[in-house]
């Protein structure tokens, strides 16, 4: 298991650097939102910010706990919180490889589990994972939960499901997911006592909370904060999921298609409807309380009132990958692998030029 994860991580790096050396003599520079890495860009300056001088006017958008263990870390490496993100980020990557391949294999068996990891690894923003943002870590502590639950270990469950609320919103998903892993497992065994550990999930988010309550009065800044960073997000009432894609529509018969705004647009669009789409298969042929987790994971984050940043949202909707691994493709899953590879390049290249992907 490790030297085939440690393979396939060697080789992602190696074409991501190749991409990035390639992307700066093909597409050009956009200013205006560049790191002090091109793995750095646009929501990475905000968390190396916060970590440096902590919350600024409307960044309490960005959860607490990445931007808190680049601070901590970075104490320890001479304040470079640039080198602390990294390795951050690279080392939940490879802790999250190992869980996604030791949970894989609880179900099914190593073949399943290497084409799973091929598929996310393959998947086109899967460079975030070494950028300077959250997935890889919301990650680890996604997969470490419910591996923790799948093992009756519902304490550490409880734990990791918390440190996940106070790195993303939607880790408070993963309370409604385990609840359904719960109920699965007591058909079995009566396991009530256990469920009180559940209380640890909403924790991240309470105290985070509290902590704005305390410093802008304002408990749900987090969410009001939302329409400063565009994309024309709601910051005060939700949006539901239809009315969004009316909007979509919208777009599609208004943006001129030359328009880079438009192909962004239409990728967004796709991307939610069809993970959307194979999120609600892995329910009924992967796992219950996946499929549930990986459904609402896409479904809460448009309630902003937009598609926006779904191609990365997606990410940690891992029963997906887990169904795209167990299906017997035959030669089609060579074609859904270039596919893949070539959209990553593509969407690699325009992230580190500085170009929104998602």
């Amino acid at each position: 298991m490790y030297k085939f994860i440690i393979l396939i991580l060697v080789v992602w790096r190696l074409f991501l650097n190749i991409v990035s050396l390639l992307a700066r003599n093909i597409i050009p520079q956009r200013m205006g939102f560049l790191g002090p890495s091109v793995w750095a860009n646009f929501d990475g300056v905000h968390y190396l910010s916060i970590a440096k001088r902590s919350y600024v006017q409307y960044e309490q958008a960005f959860f607490p706990l990445y931007p808190w263990l680049i601070k901590r870390l970075s104490l320890l490496l001479d304040n470079n919180l640039l080198l602390s993100s990294f390795l951050i980020s690279y080392l939940s990557f490879f802790i999250s490889l190992v869980l996604f391949f030791k949970l894989v294999e609880l179900d099914f068996n190593k073949k399943v589990a290497k084409r799973t990891l091929l598929f996310l690894l393959m998947f086109p923003t899967s460079f975030f994972f070494i950028s300077v943002y959250t997935e890889s870590l919301f990650l680890a502590l996604i997969l470490g939960s419910f591996y923790a639950a799948r093992k009756k270990k519902w304490w550490l469950a409880g734990i990791l499901g918390g440190l996940a609320s106070a790195t993303k919103l939607t880790g408070i998903i993963l309370l409604l997911a385990l609840i359904i892993e719960w109920m699965e497992q007591s058909k079995k065994k009566r396991l009530i006592k256990k469920l009180s550990w559940f209380i640890l999930i909403p924790s991240g988010l309470l105290f985070y909370m509290f902590y704005l309550w305390k410093s802008v009065k304002d408990p749900l800044f987090f969410f009001h904060a939302q329409p400063a960073f565009g994309a024309n997000r709601s910051g005060g009432k939700l949006i539901l999921f239809y009315q969004v894609i009316w909007r979509y529509i919208k777009i599609f018969f208004t943006v001129p298609i030359q328009n880079y705004d438009f192909w962004i647009a239409v990728l967004e669009f796709i991307v939610t409807i069809l993970f959307l789409y194979l999120a609600i298969i892995s329910y009924f042929k992967v796992r219950k309380s996946y499929g549930l987790f990986s459904i609402l994971i896409i479904i809460l984050p448009t309630l902003t009132g937009t598609f926006s940043s779904m191609p990365r949202y997606v990410l940690p909707a891992f029963s997906i990958f887990i169904l795209l691994g167990s299906l017997k493709l035959g030669k089609i899953s060579y074609l859904i692998y270039g596919f893949f590879v070539i959209f990553l390049a593509l969407l690699t290249g325009l992230f580190v030029q500085g170009w929104w992907v998602a």
